[in-house]
């Protein structure tokens, strides 16, 4: 009896690995799926952002800020961006 148990038993620490990995998948994958439906950031406008000035807001930052910062503003033309249409993604989070 105990030569069968010790057959048994990788097979049962590799199924219970198995589930353990399987669960893992499928709370990401569900983790992800739930993230998809929230609103991006760049839903709201900057004119939204900033309704208490009416004549805009500059989105030129003067501190220091991230290379990805950097690429985001690049991406979105925020350089020659003009009030109103100005995207979110110009100003730093």
């Amino acid at each position: 009896m105990t030569d069968q148990m010790s057959r048994l038993r990788p097979v049962l620490a590799w199924t219970a690995l198995g589930l353990l990995l399987a669960a893992g998948v499928a709370q990401s994958a569900t983790a992800l799926r739930e993230t998809d439906s929230i609103q991006p950031p760049e839903a709201k406008t900057a004119q939204q952002m900033f309704a208490d000035a009416p004549d805009g807001v500059d989105p030129i930052v003067t501190g220091p800020v991230s290379a990805a910062f950097k690429q985001r503003q690049k991406a979105n033309n925020c350089d020659s961006a003009v009030w109103p249409n100005v995207p979110a993604a110009c100003y730093p989070d």
